[in-house]
């Protein structure tokens, strides 16, 4: 495959210098100051880590996260599409972060996270400060993209009231809300599919994508399964285009990413096989039992709804999960999806754990 440096910005998008961005930053406590977190800082990337996973905490019960999160954001290698802020008190420690990503074309993804055992005032002056260097990063990447308004995308946990009052009167609306589901595993499901790596039902294969002699994916196995999901999303809420480089480095990105999780679905009663469908599965990393697997993506082609494709898909990675000793697969579902995909998810056994609300707003570039 082509190296990502030949089809990826060499620098991005943003503004790389915070006080440049949003100044002083008037109101905050006397010696607080912006400032840039530094991956190479252990102390740094652990306040990250414990900034997030209390936020997680707070939101839905319990965290998740671990310290590559953290690095996908603010590595040298997460930095060529992202940008990240942070918020130091005269000892230099870190109670508020914010980081944009350069997702898509007129997409830009923004994390807010805030310190929550700090008083109101100052909870609220660094959510300000928060939100005006992602208005400002936000007409940044609108520009070097030559767009005339830029989306911000964000969001919270439902319930998360302080969060939803910042983001309201930043002139954020909600617009979506999302069901996080999961769903047990047992072991005698391996015996789902007759192998996850290979197997048929009703004109219909289920594979995963080839490998070449040095062991890495085969680019054209890898440029189906991006245009079965570039189509199959483009009636979906909130779709962007996003190029193949784009695509495929974000999702390396993700510390759960593994090669041997990518599924392409081929209806093979014709002429030639036909990509219809595609999975992308990753591993949940677990500290305290058994790892899991997660649906990152799974798309189908309209003209092939109806014959099986995305339960198959699903059957798949159950089965793969199964016989790699995971003990649950989980997924993100839109809780208003007209094709009535949660239908299916609850009929083969996922159960929502917790709820997420996606908050937007489109900033005018010019």
């Amino acid at each position: 495959m082509r190296e990502e440096a030949d089809v990826l910005p060499d620098d991005n998008r943003f503004l790389s210098d915070p006080e440049g961005v949003v100044g002083d930053a008037d109101g905050l406590p006397d010696g607080w100051a912006v400032d840039t977190p530094d991956p190479a800082d252990r102390f740094d990337v652990a306040r990250l880590a414990h900034l997030l996973r209390n936020h997680e905490r707070h939101g839905r019960g319990w965290a998740g996260a671990s310290v590559d999160d953290v690095l996908v954001e603010v590595s040298e290698h997460g930095l060529r599409m992202r940008e990240n802020v942070v918020i130091r008190d005269g000892e230099g420690e870190i109670h508020a972060w914010g980081s944009v990503h350069d997702r898509s074309v007129g997409r830009m993804l923004f994390v807010h996270i805030v310190e929550r055992d700090l008083p109101d005032d100052v909870a609220d002056r660094c959510s300000d400060v928060l939100l005006a260097w992602a208005e400002a990063q936000a007409r940044a990447v609108g520009a070097a993209r030559g767009l005339e308004t830029q989306q911000i995308d964000t969001g919270t946990f439902e319930g998360d009231q302080r969060q939803a009052r910042w983001l309201e009167g930043a002139g954020f609306s909600k617009v979506r809300t999302w069901w996080q589901m999961s769903r047990p595993v047992a072991v005698d499901e391996e015996e789902l599919v007759e192998t996850p790596d290979h197997w048929e039902s009703g004109g219909v294969v289920f594979r995963l994508v080839r490998r070449t002699g040095d062991g890495m994916p085969d680019e054209d196995d890898l440029r189906e399964i991006h245009d079965v999901l570039e189509s199959a999303f483009t009636d979906h809420f909130n779709s962007s285009e996003e190029t193949f480089e784009e695509f495929l480095h974000r999702l390396r990105e993700d510390p759960g990413h593994r090669w041997d999780h990518w599924w392409l679905a081929e209806i093979v009663d014709g002429d030639a096989p036909q990509p219809v469908g595609a999975l992308i599965g990753t591993v949940s990393e677990s500290s305290t039992g058994p790892d899991g697997s997660y649906v990152s993506y799974l798309g189908v082609l309209e003209a092939a709804r109806g014959r099986g494709v995305a339960k198959g898909l699903l059957r798949t990675i159950i089965a793969d999960a199964a016989q790699r000793g995971r003990d649950r697969v989980g997924l993100e579902v839109d809780a208003d999806s007209p094709t009535g995909a949660a239908g299916l998810y609850t009929s083969m056994g996922w159960e929502t754990k917790y709820v997420t609300e996606s908050w937007h707003r489109d900033v005018p570039v010019r």
